[in-house]
């Protein structure tokens, strides 16, 4: 039993004719087959009664081929190309700008059959799918022919619903330049290459946020909050590695929104507050103990005072007191000796 195997298509750039002197050329065999019809009426009624055959067939059968001669016209603007197809055969990518001549029997893109099986799908799939068919076709409106637009375009994307690494529900999402690098691929490895970035870019951006906590990780540990720089790079390198196989190069990546989901904002919120509370009397702490400790240092060394181990302790207290105390301290002046 033979197994199916995807051909890996390549693109493969193409020259056509120049379609001003093909236009030229229409032009002449116009005139031409006018010559030969007005000839043949000519020529043939005053001298046999009737129309010479020869040269009326020639004129009737050239204003078919005249109008299927025309149908090899076409046009591309800068950054866009036409894949030439010939009775389901690639002959290659046309990328020059400008007014061409072709075959005429060069494909010409999907046909009404696909369109309408497009509409059925969108009709089975419901409205969700019918608007992102919409906006797929307005993107690609005058771009028959089987033409690619090789610009830069910017998907931005909706905000998903995903967990992080800790499992926390969050919101994330993500814009992503990208543009097409092979026409053959996107035209050929792909059923439509559009929609296919969509779906990929969504995966991957689910992928990357499960693959990170949203904050306050371990040491040196990438979060989706501080680091994201590093997490739109990884995410960058992953659409990339998957859009390749539909010929897209991604040429930038970036997270665009980021929070935690409604249900559990709140308890974050006081999380990160309580953090912040903790964090902020580490430090006030770490202060006082500085400070504290210089002084009794300075007391010693400069022979201020002696003082004993009790003494000692009840002034480091005093200080600690004051200077860890949330509100305005009010020293009490002892009027006696230090003993009483």
């Amino acid at each position: 039993m033979k197994s199916n195997t995807t051909t890996v298509n390549r693109e493969q750039t193409t020259r056509v004719q120049n379609g001003w002197v093909f236009l030229l050329l229409a032009l002449l065999l116009l005139v031409g087959d006018i010559y030969v019809l007005i000839f043949s009426f000519t020529e043939g009624v005053p001298s046999v009664g009737h129309p010479l055959l020869l040269p009326l067939l020639v004129g009737l059968l050239g204003i078919p081929t005249w109008i299927i001669f025309l149908c090899g016209f076409f046009t591309l603007q800068p950054n866009e190309g036409r894949v030439l197809l010939l009775f389901g055969d690639y002959r290659g990518t046309v990328r020059e700008s400008g007014f061409h001549w072709g075959n005429p029997f060069y494909s010409n893109g999907k046909s009404g059959a696909a369109a309408a099986t497009s509409v059925t799908e969108g009709h089975a799939k419901g409205a969700s799918y019918q608007a992102k068919v919409a906006a797929a076709a307005t993107g690609r409106k005058g771009l028959t022919r089987n033409k690619i637009s090789l610009r830069a375009r910017t998907l931005n994307g909706g905000q998903l619903k995903v967990n992080d690494k800790r499992g926390n529900p969050i919101e994330i999402a993500a814009v992503v330049i990208w543009r097409v690098q092979d026409t053959a691929q996107a035209m050929f490895d792909v059923d439509d290459y559009e929609n296919y970035v969509e779906t990929q870019s969504e995966s991957a951006l689910r992928h990357i946020a499960s693959h990170y906590a949203y904050d306050q990780g371990e040491d040196d540990e990438i979060t989706l909050r501080s680091h994201v720089d590093e997490v739109s790079k990884a995410l960058r390198g992953e659409l990339h590695e998957r859009l390749a196989k539909a010929g897209v190069v991604v040429e930038e990546a970036r997270l665009t929104h980021l929070a935690y989901a409604p249900e559990i904002a709140q308890a974050m919120l006081r999380r990160q507050q309580a953090e912040a509370v903790i964090a902020a009397r580490q430090k006030i702490v770490h202060g006082a103990v500085s400070m504290v400790e210089m002084a009794l240092t300075e007391l010693a060394e400069k022979k201020v005072v002696v003082l004993d181990d009790e003494r000692r302790a009840a002034m480091v207290s005093n200080l600690m007191v004051v200077l860890c105390s949330e509100s305005e301290v009010h020293p009490i002046v002892n009027a006696g000796t230090l003993y009483n």
